[in-house]
């Protein structure tokens, strides 16, 4: 999809020091073992083909997607590093994904068969995933012996075995226990099946919640996600970091436009579709060209949501529109002034934990809801 934004004053910012600072602390956290690099969903809307070489230069070894063709696409832009597709292949993708060289995750017997059917044989070694309480997609772990049968009677490699946690980043007795009970059921498993898998084999289990408040879990590959981009999956795991000595991630992803009309409304007045609320008093009220088909949602005003313009923050003043948004300011804002949606401006910021609480989600949808309108440029 063409980006359809460029001769508009509104840009996202991303900060590829930034990236690679982020891959080099987690590389160094979960040392021995190693980091992939989860590019899915575009790169955390970042944009895959932006992020991954800062990434790579970081310290991951693995990049990790969720669908073939952004595996392929990364293969066409001259990524030669591994590449871990992270759902299964359906079969008519199976033989583009080997012929690109992708890492294959094999979850059940009948996507065992049908990788041996589309000439697996000549695959990279792929992944065994096991389903250990996420109930997604995986093998169940009494089904193990037979995938892996099923396998070796076609002529595939296994090289990896991993599975996925859930609440790894719940903070509560209940999640943590429920996570060493995940991994306890992972190893015990791979253990009953070591005789079949070859010297080397990759155990991985652990993402940016588990490789932060799990060391156990580190194993030989770490997939980090959320804190490559910058955030944490829980406040409280920023003190992980601390206490290992290592810096804090540091947010990638700015979002930022301009001003581009201003107008003072008396106490009253009630800007916007619906007129769902009144100006306080009087006021100077901006018009930033983004909307929620930018990916700012019309949630936000009823969240308490707030921008930045000349280091202060400043509320909505109604609801936001589809290409635009109105912002409740003193006489001190003009036509030009540079607004922050999302990130830093002087001694402020709003950060993507901030829009998630506006809007009741989490940051990982709000990084992936910035639509292709908003031009993502590289920094650095």
């Amino acid at each position: 999809m063409p980006v359809e934004g460029r001769r508009r004053p509104a840009w996202a910012e991303v900060d590829l020091a930034a990236l690679t600072h982020n891959a080099a602390t987690l590389a160094e956290l979960v040392a021995p073992a190693q980091l992939c690099a989860v590019v899915k969903a575009d790169g955390y809307g970042h944009g895959a083909r932006t992020v991954v070489r800062s990434l790579l230069a970081g310290g991951a070894t693995t990049i990790g997607v969720a669908l073939v063709d952004e595996g392929i696409e990364l293969r066409a832009d001259g990524v030669t590093a591994p590449i871990l597709l992270l759902a299964e292949a359906q079969p008519i993708a199976l033989r583009d994904a080997i012929a690109a060289r992708l890492t294959l995750t094999v979850g059940s017997i009948r996507a065992a068969h049908e990788l041996v059917a589309a000439g697996g044989s000549a695959a990279p070694p792929v992944h065994v995933k096991l389903d250990t309480g996420m109930h997604r997609q995986g093998v169940v772990p009494g089904a193990l012996p037979a995938t892996l049968a099923v396998l070796a009677e076609g002529g595939v490699a296994v090289g990896g075995i991993w599975t996925h946690f859930p609440v790894a980043d719940g903070g509560t007795d209940e999640a943590r226990a429920f996570t060493l009970g995940q991994l306890s059921t992972f190893e015990a498993a791979v253990d009953a099946v070591r005789g079949r898998l070859p010297a080397g084999v990759v155990r991985h289990a652990a993402n940016t919640a588990g490789a932060l408040w799990f060391p156990a879990a580190h194993l030989d590959l770490v997939r980090a996600g959320l804190g490559l981009y910058g955030c944490y999956p829980h406040p409280a795991m920023a003190d992980v970091l601390a206490e290992a000595g290592l810096p804090a991630l540091r947010p990638v992803l700015s979002v930022k436009a301009r001003v581009v009309a201003v107008r003072d409304l008396p106490g009253g007045a009630r800007p916007s579709y619906g007129r769902r609320r009144a100006l306080e008093r009087d006021a100077r009220v901006a018009t930033v060209p983004v909307g929620y088909a930018d990916g700012y949602p019309r949630a936000m005003l009823e969240g308490g949501a707030e921008v930045l313009i000349r280091g202060r923050r400043r509320p909505l003043a109604g609801v936001v529109t589809m290409d635009q948004l109105l912002v409740e300011c003193d006489d001190d804002v003009e036509v030009g002034d540079e607004v922050v949606l999302l990130g830093r401006q002087g001694d402020a910021e709003v950060s993507a934990e901030e829009w998630a609480r506006a809007l009741g989600t989490i940051s990982w949808e709000v990084l992936c809801g910035i639509k292709p309108r908003i031009p993502k440029l590289a920094v650095e």
